[in-house]
């Protein structure tokens, strides 16, 4: 299954963004999205950018994820 999560890039020093997942920073590359700058949300698999996507798009998706935990059985 792949899955991919929406991050807000914080800064991009060429084709490598650093950005914010759920409150985990990280370093992605940015080379299939040139049109990514500070301050956009993007979707992220293996560390690439796919696309740019609106806040409210990736508010909805974090919601949705994180219902989806919610629903998750406590694992022991």
């Amino acid at each position: 299954m792949c899955l991919a999560i929406p991050a807000k890039i914080l800064s991009i020093d060429g084709t490598a963004a650093h950005c914010e997942m759920s409150g985990v920073t990280k370093d992605i590359d940015v080379s299939l999205t040139p049109e990514a700058k500070a301050g956009d949300w993007v979707i992220v698999h293996v560390g690439f950018a796919l696309q740019v996507i609106d806040e409210e798009k990736a508010a909805a998706t974090l919601a949705a994820m994180q219902s989806v935990a919610d629903a998750a059985p406590a694992r022991a």
